[in-house]
Parts: structure tokens; C-alpha cells; sequence
């Protein structure tokens, strides 16, 4: 049987029901953060905020794999620094090995006495050496030797005016003529034996002198079999044809062999430059093993292989990424070939100076190259590292954003609370007037 209550107390009653349950909606309010809690609260504000969180979420999630990627990068560019530095000491090595004279070296010595002889140096009182340098190649209509005296300093009997051109050939390995280079000299009534020996010496593919016997010597620069041919003629092009076959040889003392058969080397090798041998294929060897050794988490950018990192949450060619192909680097891919005591295909002869030079050069473009690949993966690095900003940050305004529309602000909501606690005392004080106005009826009785 339902109680009948006054409308005075239905109405207090009703109005502290309706603040207590608003209060309880504040209170959850402050317990939660949050104002929109469900879809009834809000389904516009719900389902945005659910979406931009679950989006957040997921770039979140991708930051772990561009962090892995980044250190992939890093790892490589760490080789790369390792590896440079390995090259600086390769180089420093070949440096010392070019400081030490190499020993065998061929040399082409003249044989004869026709640059000059005991009797010329009793006439002028000068040694073999400065008679023979001192000697005029040849003169005008001249076809004999002019013998070198007190008063003249002699000739070699060449005819500068039928012969202007003379060239002198150096050449490699003469039997396959691995390497020819002509020297041209133009002759007048005043060129002399020390302007062809400085010709050569300015060629940078020879050395010659003139020894204390009086001896024309012509040394190559590498171990290989070296060849002289010098000629004559009315042109330079005659003169070149002439000293293939060494047509004028004999006139400076040599012998006219010298240019078609050549000197081999001697054999001789320095001790100095074979102990750095194992010194740089050690150093070589390193390059590969640290190459090896510059991967993280399984994947090696210098053995070729490659690393993608994806930089947002879409798949096919909606998805945004970035493809990094790794190089296959060893010594031998950068042009570092293994040295050697001889001269073997593909190898550094240590022995041999124009091995060295190459080896030289080879260890620049090394270098070169490492500079690049660095600059790459530089370039590479700083792409990931900018988006893995760009990732952190859109996902904080992403993040932000969904909160923005579901969470409750605390000072509001608990001055709401403050306010409805205040409603709620005067609301019982007017359910307690209201009831205590129908006990007033029961003392009539």
C-alpha cells in the first residue's frame, strides 16, 4: 500500500533526488578525469576522441620500429668512421714504405766510354762525370765525335741540322710494352748531355744521371723490366720511330738492346718495406671484419643488406616509408687490393713504387667513396630522426586533442560539486520543515 506524502515533501524530495544524482555525476566526473565517460554522454565527442586516440596509439607504436631503424643507420655510419680511420693507417703505411728506397729498381747503365775517357779528362782537368754532361749532343753537319779539350767541350757527332728532333722512350716491360712514354728534346748546336738527363728526370717516369765513370744511367721507377731507346730525326715523329729501336743508343753509350729487350729488375727486395707488408693486409683484413661487426639487430647496412621503416599507420601505397639499401663493403669492393713481395695480378707489389703510387691513389678513391656512403646514410638518418620527431609529435596532438573533448575540468567540476553539496543541505533542511509541517497536524488530535 503506497504512502501518501504531502506535495510539500514530494517536491523537496524530488529536487534533493535531482541534486544527488547530479552530484554523483560530478563526483564521477572528478574520480574519472574525464566528462564523457560513454556514448550516451557524448556520441559525437566519444567515437572523435576514441578514433584520434586509437590513431595516436598506433604512431606510437611505430616509433619503436624507426628507433630500431635509426639505429640501424647509426650502426652502419659507426662502421663507416671505424673503417675510414683503418684507411688513414693504411695510408700512413704505404707512406712508410715509400719513405725506404726501393731496391729493385731496374737501371740501364752505359756501357761504352763514348761520353767520356781518361785522356779527355787529362786534356781539360775535369772529372768523367762533368766532361760527359758538359758534351754537346751534336752540331750543325756534324757526323763525329768531337773529342772534349781544354777549349771545346767536345760532342757526341750528331747533325742538329738533319736531325733537329731527338726522343727519348721509357718503356715498361719493352717484350709487351706495358706502359711507353716518349720524351722529346729539340736539338740545337747548344743542347748538351745534361739537358736529355734533365729531360728525363722532369718526365717523372725515370731517373738518369751520369755516374763518376762518366756512364749515362737511366733507373725506372718500378720493379718492372725498363727499356731506352733514344733516336734521331728530321722531326719529331721521325725522331720517335727512330728511338723504338734505339737507333742512336750507342751515340750516348748504350747498348742499342736497351730499348728492345730492356734490364729486369734485380731481385732485390728491401727489408723494410717487407715487414710492412703484414702490416697493411692486417690492416685490410680489419676493414672486412668491422664490416661484419656494424649491424644491430640482425640487419647490416655494410653487408647489403636493407632496412624500411615505415613512418605511419597505412598500408599499401597509402603507407609512408623510407627504404635504405645497405652496400656490400669489403676491401676489395673499395679498391684495396692485398700486398705482396712480387709482382702478381691484382696484388701490391710493396717492392714496386708505381705499385705504391697506385695504392696510393686506390686508398683516396677509398676514401672517396666511404665519404659518400657516409653522406648517405647521413642524409638517410636525418630523414628517420625528423620523423620520428614528427611521429612523437602529431601523436601528443593527437592524444591532446581526444582529451580536449572527453576530459572534465577539475576546478569546474568541483566547484559544481561544492555548489550541489550546498544545494543538497538546504534541499534537506526543506524536507525536514516540509514533514515536520504535517506533524503539526497530528497534535489537533
Amino acid at each position: 500500500m503506497a504512502t501518501a506524502i504531502s506535495n510539500g515533501v514530494r517536491s523537496s524530495l524530488a529536487s534533493l533526488q535531482t541534486i544527488t544524482a547530479q552530484a554523483a555525476a560530478v563526483q564521477n566526473r572528478l574520480a574519472t578525469g574525464k566528462k564523457v565517460n560513454t556514448a550516451v554522454d557524448n556520441p559525437v565527442n566519444f567515437f572523435t576522441a576514441q578514433s584520434l586516440n586509437n590513431r595516436s596509439d598506433q604512431l606510437k607504436g611505430l616509433l619503436d620500429g624507426i628507433s630500431n631503424g635509426i639505429q640501424t643507420v647509426q650502426a652502419a655510419s659507426k662502421g663507416i668512421d671505424g673503417i675510414t680511420k683503418l684507411v688513414g693507417s693504411l695510408q700512413s703505411t704505404v707512406k712508410q714504405a715509400q719513405a725506404d728506397a726501393a731496391q729493385n729498381r731496374p737501371t740501364v747503365v752505359g756501357t761504352g766510354t763514348t761520353l767520356a775517357t781518361a785522356s779527355e779528362a787529362a786534356l781539360t782537368s775535369k772529372s768523367l762525370k762533368d766532361i760527359a754532361l758538359d758534351k754537346r749532343v751534336g752540331s750543325a753537319g756534324d757526323t763525329t765525335v768531337a773529342t772534349a779539350t781544354a777549349s771545346s767541350a767536345g760532342d757526341l757527332g750528331i747533325d742538329t741540322t738533319a736531325t733537329p728532333a731527338l726522343n727519348i722512350q721509357i718503356v715498361t716491360n719493352p717484350a709487351a710494352a706495358t706502359s711507353t712514354t716518349n720524351i722529346s728534346v729539340a736539338l740545337t748546336a747548344n743542347t748538351t748531355v745534361r739537358d736529355v738527363v734533365n729531360a728525363i728526370n722532369t718526365s717523372g717516369v725515370a731517373t738518369a744521371f751520369v755516374d763518376e765513370k762518366g756512364l749515362l744511367n737511366v733507373k725506372g721507377t718500378g720493379s718492372e723490366t725498363l727499356g731506352v731507346g733514344i733516336g734521331v730525326g728530321a722531326d719529331a715523329a721521325a725522331a720517335t720511330t727512330a728511338s723504338a729501336t734505339g737507333t742512336s743508343n750507342t751515340a750516348f753509350g748504350l747498348a742499342a738492346t736497351d730499348r728492345t729487350t730492356g734490364i729486369a729488375s734485380s731481385g732485390v727486395t728491401s727489408a723494410t718495406r717487407s715487414n710492412l707488408i703484414e702490416q697493411f693486409n692486417t690492416l685490410r683484413t680489419q676493414i672486412d671484419s668491422l664490416a661484419k661487426d656494424a649491424g644491430f639487430n640482425g640487419v647490416n647496412l655494410l653487408q647489403g643488406d636493407k632496412v624500411t621503416i615505415a613512418f605511419n599507420e597505412k598500408g599499401g601505397k597509402n603507407q609512408t616509408k623510407l627504404d635504405i639499401q645497405g652496400t656490400n663493403l669489403t676491401s676489395d669492393n673499395i679498391g684495396i687490393q692485398q700486398a705482396g713481395n712480387a709482382q702478381v695480378a691484382g696484388t701490391i707489389n710493396f717492392q714496386n713504387d708505381s705499385d705504391l703510387e697506385k695504392a696510393t691513389t686506390a686508398l683516396t678513391n677509398a676514401l672517396t667513396s666511404l665519404k659518400s656512403l657516409s653522406s648517405t646514410f647521413g642524409a638517410n638518418l636525418s630523414v628517420a630522426q625528423t620523423r620520428q620527431d614528427f611521429t612523437k609529435d602529431l601523436a601528443e596532438v593527437l592524444s591532446t586533442g581526444a582529451s580536449n573533448l572527453v576530459n572534465a575540468d577539475a576546478n569546474e567540476e568541483a566547484a559544481n560539486l561544492l555548489s550541489l553539496q550546498t544545494r543538497q543541505q538546504l534541499s534537506q533542511t526543506a524536507l525536514s520543515l516540509s514533514s515536520q509541517s504535517d506533524q503539526a497536524v497530528l497534535r489537533l488530535f
